[in-house]
């Protein structure tokens, strides 16, 4: 019930309910900060959750930071403890939009779009900035990028001690597949 509120929040700030809309509950984010001879630094999210406005390119999406699972449960706890601080910090939202987004030219061949907008992590906003492969089919939109984020942009802070094993840049990626609604 948390998550369906939260989506309506973020859709309503979009302004696209009568829009041409397509959304996701299944929306796949990873990030990765591994550095090399240490020990992978990664997490994946199954349960992001999106909607896409066809009529004029608008995209947003909300994670709840605890649904990103690492391989261990130790660097997951150390994460949600001590980096993300999820219990002061529980979701990460994206409001931004597809550039030149035409909904007539989309079909099934992938194109390369730039999603720009504002990515809410931590509790700080940044302007990012991704590569988007955008296409249709089977009567869904499928999304994909990826961009770079650093943590100290982020007010994320790296205890000395792991400081030489996790990486300083962040990289981000996204997958979706947008059922129309």
């Amino acid at each position: 019930m948390k998550k369906i509120l939260i989506l309506s929040a973020v859709i309503f700030s979009c302004g696209i309910l009568s829009a041409q809309k397509y959304s996701s509950k299944t929306g796949k984010v990873t990030f990765e900060a591994s550095l090399p001879m240490f020990e992978d630094v990664y997490a994946q999210d199954d349960n992001n959750l999106a909607i896409f406005n066809a009529d004029n390119g608008d995209f947003a999406s909300v994670s709840m930071v605890k649904n990103f699972h690492f391989k261990t449960k130790l660097m997951e706890e150390h994460f949600n403890e001590s980096y993300a601080e999820t219990e002061k910090y529980p979701k990460s939202t994206f409001k931004g939009k597809l550039l030149n987004f035409d909904k007539s030219k989309l079909t099934a061949t992938p194109q390369k779009f730039t999603m720009q907008g504002v990515l809410n992590f931590h509790g700080v906003d940044q302007n990012v900035s991704s590569a988007a492969t955008v296409y249709l089919k089977d009567g869904k939109v499928f999304m994909q990028g990826n961009f770079v984020a650093k943590s100290a942009d982020f007010k994320v802070k790296i205890p000395k001690m792991v400081m030489k094993k996790v990486a300083e840049t962040v990289n981000v990626q996204y997958n979706y597949a947008l059922l129309k609604q």
